[in-house]
């Protein structure tokens, strides 16, 4: 079994700036990820851009220079390759954590490629990879999706939107520009608060023109084969229907948090990990989350420019107390 002072979950870019802390102050650690780096933002959609600024995603102190003032996705891919080479992190990719626990000298972590022993445990694995589901008959069908990747393969197909958020205002803009017949319903009565302000004019624009189908105040029934039914304030509606996106968020994976022992409270909109805001430390000694894990439910709180200081913090508490071995 291989020993790691600090072992690191997942190299997203706050696992990997937390990484880059334990590189720089000669702390012998390990970063596992099931993917590939920044696996999340690998599965954004292909021509996402981002809310935040270039200088508001780096990490390290290394610039992140681009030619407009908002990066896309293929940028920041290419930004975070080069911190990781940059830098030299050690991580293992292609590897998923299926369990950890504690135990008196440590943590013991196990993946699907061996078994791992560590004094510190940083869990930084996000909320993406865990959609939040429908509960609605149909919603089990493949031609329901969670994810957006890029519009093309819904040409000339009748296609629902789930949600009123940012996702899903890109993800309508996207499909009708690739001549996909779209509706979008949203159980709020306006439109979200947090969608970026760029994007928000066209879909209006795409809706004032006839081109968007869109319904206020409305609550998914059921999925069909061909059709999907949903409630409005004028009635139910059934509409021709060959592929839906479910784009009503994502939320942290609490049962490998609660394997861990970490306690969860009510914050704000769910759930949150109990922590300590200051050292990020969990109610565990000596386990630490990074990122947007630790919102909880409400993801617009940490995101990558505010997420991305969390590992100075862990490693400067880290620090603290092996210097009081």
């Amino acid at each position: 079994m291989k020993y790691y002072e600090t072992i690191v979950v997942v190299a997203g870019p706050c696992g990997l700036a937390a990484a880059i802390h334990l590189e720089q102050n000669n702390i012998e650690y390990l970063v596992i990820e099931e993917g590939n780096i920044v696996n999340a933002i690998y599965n954004y959609p292909t021509h996402q851009t981002f809310f935040s600024s270039s200088e508001k995603l780096a990490i390290g102190d290394f610039p992140f220079i681009t030619e407009a003032h908002k990066p896309k996705r293929n940028q920041a891919l290419v930004y975070y390759r080069e911190v990781v080479k940059h830098f030299g992190l050690n991580i293992n990719t292609y590897e998923k954590v299926t369990s950890a626990r504690k135990s008196e000298d440590g943590f013991t972590v196990e993946t699907s490629k061996g078994q791992y022993k560590c004094r510190f445990l940083i869990i930084a694995t996000g909320y993406y990879g865990q959609p939040n589901k429908l509960d609605v008959p149909g919603a089990g069908k493949e031609k329901v999706f969670h994810y957006f990747k890029e519009a093309h393969p819904f040409f000339n197909q009748h296609v629902l939107i789930i949600g009123g958020k940012n996702s899903s205002v890109d993800a309508a803009i996207e499909l009708e520009k690739a001549g996909s017949h779209v509706t979008i319903v949203y159980r709020g009565n306006d439109y979200s608060k947090s969608i970026k302000p760029w994007i928000l004019p066209q879909l209006k624009s795409l809706i004032k023109q006839g081109k968007v189908a869109h319904y206020f105040n409305a609550e998914m029934m059921d999925i069909k084969d061909d059709s999907v039914i949903f409630s409005t304030d004028e009635g139910t509606v059934e509409i021709k229907n060959d592929f839906v996106f479910a784009m009503i968020g994502y939320h942290p994976d609490y049962r490998f948090l609660k394997s861990l022992g970490i306690e969860l409270e009510e914050y704000r909109n769910g759930l949150s990990p109990v922590h300590d805001p200051e050292t990020m430390e969990t109610n565990v000694d000596d386990l630490y989350i990074a990122g947007v894990i630790a919102a909880g439910n409400d993801a617009n709180m940490i995101v990558i420019e505010n997420g991305r200081f969390h590992g100075s913090r862990i490693i400067k508490d880290i620090l603290r107390k092996k210097s009081h071995i």
